[in-house]
């Protein structure tokens, strides 16, 4: 949003300078990102040539003697076809930068005349696109004075960035009743328009939407007859092309004044070009319209459009038509005001790919009560610049604006930010806003006005008192320090969290951030797919589904880097799925996955010998690594062979704790899995669910236990037993420890072995079993009862028998 100073106190009477206003703009959070103060235009002054002589080797250029109001004329070479004797313009001496031409000027030498300066045309200080001649200024101007000044060039320009919870600061008299609010100045009240009008308005408008809901809320339309459509004046030329707009003739730049002087846009038809009465109305599928940016654009049923009898004449709220546009030959012109659905306008002007000053505005919403007073305005400008006469004004569909209503506690305030701020004083302000206030007390009714579609609730009208304090004004204060030494801060999911992006990290694995989006096939095959979770908008067409796993993300991650000639990888993700569109619904997972041959030893080929291929160990380990590390009791945890389907049915597992509890899955991935992802080689993964974990128990103190060793000599026994072919290794591991879980530090299998000598179906399992005596030196009798027991519990277990 631009503004220039002049136009600012057109409607704030103040004496504050443009550092203050710029100041306070900023700390009432319409937040200043430039100001152009014209410094560029002050080495121009006012100049007269006195005499133009012929250049004696040039035919088209002049030698000047030009009087710049020092005294001492200066000799200028020129080669504008309008430089005469007695023409009064803009001078640039030697050293002046000259924006049009890009150019610092010097004393130059052109065709071995020398010349000290440059007459200046209207392009070359870009202050139109003329440039035929230099400037032909009144025989009254002043010379030797500034040009600028003189002819009121010196504006300075305000560019302020405004974030979307500010429509009401789209125009500058919303910016204006914002700094008088502040106590910068006071607010000048609007004159109402005195025109006379005559007649019903000739053109009748229908909002036709049939038993789809209503895109317009409001339209307001006249006709002026009679009108001369000319240049606009020079003061309202010079105020747009300030804030970067090009004037085009009155009637289109009245209709840009009024978008930035006022925040409300309006579109003006050549009344001879437009068929029959207008229809607001869905545009049809496939139909098109020629805009005034030279550009055809194909609509469909989620557009609003304008429309007469020839068909769509105006894209509503973004792009008027090509057809119905007003030019010099104007007549007879029908100027509309309306109102437009703001997310309608926005997805409009995002679909066609437009962005106007129109739907700016119209997608932050504008005032309602603005609607017809913006119409009068600007029919009053008409007949000012243009003349003519007006016929009465035509409404429709407009049902008046009911404010919200806010109950307020002055008290929160200070509850929020923390500014002792007086209750009367809040309630000066939002009077001062424009809001209404009803009751005594500390507790009031707080009506919202027309022009701020941004509050809705008590904090919003706190943001309201604070900004116009001054934010500023919050003092510093430090944390509060918590009650016990050493306290928690984060929550458990949050501790595991980082616990878990730790652990793998540590075992080579860098960090992903996918997409929680997924395309529906994805999402159907690990899980999801479900109604609830389709994007109503999604922002990519393969993009439809909220992701039931993190997996599809990091295989294809993995994929796009063994595309690119990077086949080891190993990448993981803690991060949320979900399982519905409810709270309790999403989860925390980690996941993660190896390719290749990025194992944690290390991947690719190496002269001692080539590193394996990945598989459901590597994937098991790190899975274990995640749950050990979010203090998951590992030596309680149960693998089951199998896991869901993405997973290779004879290479992946479950983790579970106790027969209900889901804690993780792991494994190698399922070749049609791969196929629908379009990827390929080694490739094993995990997830594990941290928010499954249970909560460990509290302990009585924080205080770790004293480590305690034992002086004993640690003893190793072997078994070997023979057991069904379908007997899990680990519950052989598991019955063995179990005998004597103070003894038994430790198991492992190191040999599985099958042959006919077993017997059909039949196949033994070799473990070691390690014992760490802690009172006393084991005798053999207590090896012999120990092992006894070990042979025992594994016969109960599992069905095994010592191998012979």
């Amino acid at each position: 949003m631009k503004l220039t100073l002049s136009w600012l106190k057109d409607h704030l009477e103040t004496d504050a300078t443009l550092d203050q206003i710029v100041q306070r703009l900023t700390a009432i959070g319409l937040e200043v990102e430039a100001v152009d103060d014209k410094a560029g235009l002050r080495p121009f002054t006012i100049a007269k040539v006195l005499t133009a002589e012929k250049h004696p080797d040039a035919d088209k250029l002049q030698v000047l003697s030009v009087d710049i109001g020092s005294g001492s004329p200066v000799q200028v070479v020129c080669g504008a076809p309008n430089a005469r004797a007695g023409l009064i313009g803009a001078f640039a001496a030697p050293g002046t930068y000259v924006p049009g031409i890009d150019t610092t000027l010097s004393v130059g030498n052109i065709r071995g005349v020398e010349s000290r300066g440059m007459m200046c045309s209207e392009r070359e200080l870009e202050l139109s696109d003329e440039h035929n001649g230099i400037i032909e200024l009144p025989e009254d101007a002043p010379v030797g004075q500034s040009y600028a000044a003189w002819a009121q060039l010196d504006d300075p320009v305000i560019e302020i960035n405004l974030t979307p919870n500010h429509p009401d600061a789209t125009g500058v008299y919303g910016i204006a009743r914002d700094l008088a609010a502040s106590g910068l100045g006071t607010l000048k009240q609007p004159a109402a328009p005195t025109f006379q009008a005559s007649g019903e308005c000739p053109v009748d408008v229908s909002l036709d939407f049939g038993d789809t809901p209503s895109l317009c809320p409001g339209f307001a339309l006249r006709l002026v007859r009679d009108v001369r459509n000319g240049s606009s004046p020079k003061w309202m030329q010079q105020r747009l092309m300030a804030i970067g707009l090009r004037p085009i003739n009155a009637l289109v730049d009245i209709t840009n004044y009024m978008t930035f002087d006022q925040g409300r846009p309006l579109h003006v038809f050549d009344a001879a070009k437009v068929q029959g009465d207008l229809t607001v109305r869905r545009a049809r599928d496939g139909e098109t319209v020629l805009a005034l940016d030279g550009r055809e654009y194909t609509l469909n049923p989620e557009i609003c459009v304008i429309a007469d009898d020839n068909g769509v004449e105006s894209i509503a709220g973004v792009m008027g038509g090509e057809h119905s546009g007003c030019d010099e030959s104007t007549t007879d012109v029908l100027i509309e005001s309306a109102l437009w659905e703001p997310l309608n306008i926005a997805r409009t002007g995002r679909s066609l790919g437009i962005i106007t000053d129109a739907r700016y505005r119209f997608e932050r919403g504008v005032d309602p009560e603005g609607m017809v007073p913006g119409l009068e305005r600007a029919t009053e400008l008409v007949l000012e610049l243009c003349g003519g006469q007006p016929t009465e004004s035509r409404v429709v569909g407009y049902n008046g604006y009911t404010p919200k209503v806010v109950t307020f506690a002055t008290t929160e305030v200070k509850r929020l930010t923390g500014l002792d701020v007086p209750g009367e004083q809040s309630l000066e302000i939002f009077q001062r806003l424009g809001f209404g206030i009803e009751g005594a007390g500390y507790i009031v009714d707080v009506s919202v006005p027309s022009w701020r579609p941004d509050v809705d609730g008590k904090a919003d009208l706190v943001e309201e008192v604070m900004r116009m304090v001054g934010i500023d004004q919050i003092a510093s204060a430090p944390l509060a320090s918590h009650d016990a030494v050493n306290g928690r801060i984060l929550t458990t999911l949050q501790i595991r969290t980082r616990n878990a992006r730790r652990a793998l990290a540590v075992r080579g694995m860098m960090e992903a951030v996918t997409y929680s989006f997924i395309p529906e096939s994805q999402a159907k095959a690990f899980g999801g797919g479900s109604p609830s979770l389709k994007l109503a908008n999604p922002i990519a067409a393969d993009m439809s589904d909220m992701r039931p796993s993190l997996l599809p993300g990091l295989i294809a991650a993995a994929q796009r880097n063994a595309d690119r000639g990077i086949g080891d990888v190993a990448l993981f993700e803690v991060s949320g799925t979900y399982e519905g569109n409810v709270p309790d619904k999403q989860r925390r997972v980690a996941a993660g996955l190896r390719r290749g041959t990025a194992t944690l030893e290390g991947s690719g080929r190496h002269w001692s010998g080539a590193a394996k291929p990945v598989g459901v160990f590597d994937a098991k380990a790190d899975a274990f690594a995640v749950l050990e590390a979010c203090g998951a009791p590992v030596y309680k945890l149960q693998v089951e062979a199998g896991g869901p389907s993405w997973y290779h049915p004879g290479r992946s597992g479950t983790i579970k704790l106790g027969p209900k509890v889901v804690l993780g899955t792991f494994g190698e991935f399922h070749p049609d899995t791969l196929d629908l992802l379009d990827a390929n080689g080694p490739l094993a993964g995990f997830e594990v669910f941290v928010d499954a974990i249970p909560e460990p128990k509290q302990k009585a103190t924080r205080t770790k236990p004293k480590l305690e060793l034992s002086s004993f000599q640690a003893v190793k026994r072997d078994f070997a037993f023979v057991v069904e072919r379908d007997v899990e290794a680990g519950s052989i591991s598991k019955a063995a420890l179990g005998a004597d879980k103070k003894l038994i530090a430790g198991v492992s299998v190191f040999d599985i072995f099958e042959g006919a000598a077993l017997g059909e179906g039949k196949k033994s399992v070799a473990i070691e079993v390690a014992i760490q005596p802690l009172d006393k030196t084991l005798t053999e009798e207590d090896f012999e009862a120990l092992a006894a027991k070990i042979v025992e519990n594994v016969g109960k277990q599992t069905g095994g028998v010592l191998r012979g």
